[in-house]
């Protein structure tokens, strides 16, 4: 069973699919959107695949920024115009220049979200701490990049009973965990997520180690062969 993709809370509702709490395919806000703006197709004319956006998914990348592997990421992402969702430890963005890191995956677009400040299981611990846990690591966002963080990937997945339905955030889990850190080995790393990585699943991996650096861009050429889209986490979760 593949793990629970997201909580949503306070104004935000779950959405529905098929399977394994994956959000569903966007079946007509883009092509109403279209038909308003430019009158849609013309009479006789028909949608071609080629016109039709692919399937999307996620990529996201845990733990990080690391002064070695993650610029590294960013300019392959950059390369393939891949846009990614980061979920950061605040602790790591106090580190080298690692506030130049964040600063940008901000300015290249990609979405930051908030990894806790020390890497800790909010589970064990009680709600003051775990909301200081969160507020260190928002402030140093929001100090480098000027916005709030909005989406929150707490570690192993948990967060203390009823919590979520506290803070103005929305807790992001995943679809898809090849285990990266459990190995170096980058051909099955990439083997493991090719094989499961189905329309609208939000992968993990990390961005601390060049194993999984390496093996996350050879992911986004294989999947972009295969026809899919990457997006970040809020496009795929709202569209």
């Amino acid at each position: 069973m593949q793990a629970l993709a997201f909580l949503c809370v306070l104004n935000f509702f779950p959405l529905h699919a098929a399977d394994s709490g994956k959000a569903p395919e966007d079946t007509g806000k883009a092509s109403g959107l279209q038909s308003l703006e430019t009158g849609g197709m013309e009479a006789g004319e028909t949608e071609t695949d080629a016109d039709r956006p692919g399937p999307s998914v996620a990529i996201t990348f845990d733990d990080g920024p690391d002064a070695s592997c993650t610029p590294v990421l960013l300019d392959g992402l950059k390369e393939r115009g891949v846009k990614a969702t980061f979920f950061v430890i605040g602790q790591n963005i106090e580190k080298d220049k690692n506030r130049d890191i964040i600063r940008r995956m901000y300015q290249e677009g990609h979405q930051i979200g908030n990894h806790t400040y020390s890497h800790v299981n909010l589970a064990q611990m009680s709600r003051e701490e775990a909301h200081e846990e969160l507020d260190m690591t928002d402030a140093l966002i929001r100090e480098i990049t000027g916005k709030e963080t909005e989406f929150v990937r707490p570690p192993f997945g948990a967060v203390p009973d009823d919590m979520e339905e506290e803070l103005d955030k929305l807790y992001v889990k995943w679809t898809v965990d090849p285990l990266d850190w459990t190995t170096e080995n980058a051909d099955e790393i990439v083997q493991r997520v090719v094989t499961e990585t189905e329309e609208n699943d939000i992968i993990l991996l990390h961005d601390c180690y060049s194993s999984s650096v390496e093996a996350a861009l050879r992911i986004i050429d294989i999947l972009h062969e295969r026809g899919y889209e990457f997006v970040t986490v809020d496009r795929l979760l709202m569209d």
